[in-house]
């Protein structure tokens, strides 16, 4: 178990890491375009070969690489554990930023830049309570695989959809995974509780295509391309999806009630998400299937009426709604536009028990004592969807403590990225003991 005091030691070494890391410009465009991920693949090999493993790299395209390398346990006979994050990150514009977007500042107690949160913060962690963990008991008590994955803010088809496809046996083993996008702290009035991250909504990106007549722009056109995909793009993303409750979400929502001392069959659970402060975008949108308009592309000179007009829209929903949740956007479309499938995943559901579970449950009591540990289900995605088709359970873990008042949802792709450098001292201890123990 690493020490439960953070030093001035601690503190640089993991935030050191995080800014290297952010100082790498790993932008994912998608559409196979990106950048750095290749020189951040290497720089975590190079910290994992001088713990004494054997890194593999796995290049899926040229540029596109990926790290995974296994730590031998003690009792070979229990399950591995999947460790995993990802080492790009989304764009972002330098001057919508107050800092340098990939300087890796440090100001006002934070590590700023992109990538800070989403999710550069957990790949340094891996490799300092990783070394802890090396140096002061030699092994963990089980396998361990520490990956490192490429294009995840993709849809990962180049980063662990590759390495899963193509060598799945790097997992042989392993019956659980944790990775980002839970673990964090919440404030609910004047207490401290832990989101674990126990699923993922399934995910849809659609390409809606209208098709019309050209003209010149002083012609009266009834059959316009623009206007037929405006309408689309408006009812689309305007439907007023009810409330859906799966498992995890129904769980999650109690817990939340009970911690606030509310009666769920009296509160809603749209009101009960709504009293969870910042956590809320997270909760909130969890309980909803969201169909959001994000690209629209027609048009090439102000006075011609395009023939072609394209919207492209992110939908979520929760795991098993997929099909009647595309009926329902192919008809708000409407005839006149057509809905292309550009990508899809999986969601995903996990138990809120079990041995990893309790292990978290044990870890966080032992270094925040007294703070509830909460279910939630994911509204975005991550990594573990394609390590699920392998068998393997995943988890969203990045034990962060966060000050009251920090907006953490609003970082993930946010402008002005960052963690608390606290954040990443309390995050290193935590998983260096959970890795450990578990």
């Amino acid at each position: 178990m690493t020490n439960p005091e953070a030093t001035l030691t601690d503190l640089e070494a993991t935030a050191a890491i995080a800014r290297d890391l952010i100082r790498i410009d790993t932008t994912n465009w998608g559409e196979g375009k990106s950048r750095g991920e290749t020189e951040a693949a290497h720089y975590v090999e190079a910290k994992l070969q001088a713990l004494g493993l054997e890194p593999q790299l796995f290049e899926s395209e040229p540029d596109r690489v990926s790290v995974v390398a296994r730590v031998p346990g003690r009792n070979r006979d229990k399950p591995a554990l999947v460790v995993h994050g990802h080492l790009d990150v989304v764009p972002a514009d330098p001057a919508n930023w107050s800092v340098d977007p990939f300087g890796g500042e440090v100001k006002d107690g934070m590590l700023w830049g992109r990538g800070a949160v989403d999710m550069k913060n957990m790949d340094a962690m891996m490799l300092t309570s990783l070394a802890d963990l090396i140096e002061q008991q030699g092994a963990p008590e089980r396998d361990l695989v520490i990956a490192y994955f490429a294009d995840e803010e993709a849809g990962g088809v180049l980063g662990s959809h590759h390495v899963v496809e193509h060598h799945p046996e790097v997992f042989a083993g392993a019956s659980a995974a944790i990775s980002e996008v839970g673990g964090y702290s919440i404030t609910l009035g004047d207490r401290r509780a832990y989101l674990l991250q126990t699923g993922e909504k399934a995910l849809m990106w659609i390409k809606l295509v209208a098709k019309g007549t050209a003209a010149h722009g002083s012609h009266v056109i009834r059959d316009n391309a623009v206007t037929k995909l405006a309408a689309a793009v408006a009812r689309i993303g305007g439907e007023e999806w009810p409330v859906r409750l799966s498992a995890t979400t129904d769980a999650m929502v109690a817990e939340v009630a009970r911690f606030l001392g509310v009666d769920p069959t009296v509160t809603g659970p749209d009101e009960v998400a709504l009293a969870t402060g910042s956590a809320s975008r997270f909760i909130h949108a969890a309980l909803h299937t969201t169909s959001n308009p994000t690209v629209l592309n027609a048009g090439y000179k102000h006075n011609v009426i395009p023939d072609q007009a394209e919207a492209l829209v992110d939908i979520r929903c929760l795991p098993g709604d997929e099909e009647s949740v595309l009926a329902r956007v192919r008809e708000l479309a409407g005839d006149d536009v057509e809905v292309v499938m550009s990508f899809r995943d999986i969601g995903l559901e996990q138990d809120f028990g079990g041995p990893l579970v309790d292990a978290v449950r044990d870890v966080l009591g032992r270094h925040d004592p007294g703070a509830p540990v909460l279910p939630y289900l994911l509204s975005g995605g991550t990594d573990n969807k394609a390590l699920s088709t392998l068998g393997i359970a995943g988890y969203g873990f990045v034990p962060l403590q966060l000050p009251a008042g920090v907006d953490f949802p609003a970082m993930f792709h946010g402008v002005d990225e960052r963690v608390p450098l606290d954040s990443l001292a309390f995050g290193r201890r935590v998983l260096g003991d959970l890795l450990a123990t578990y």
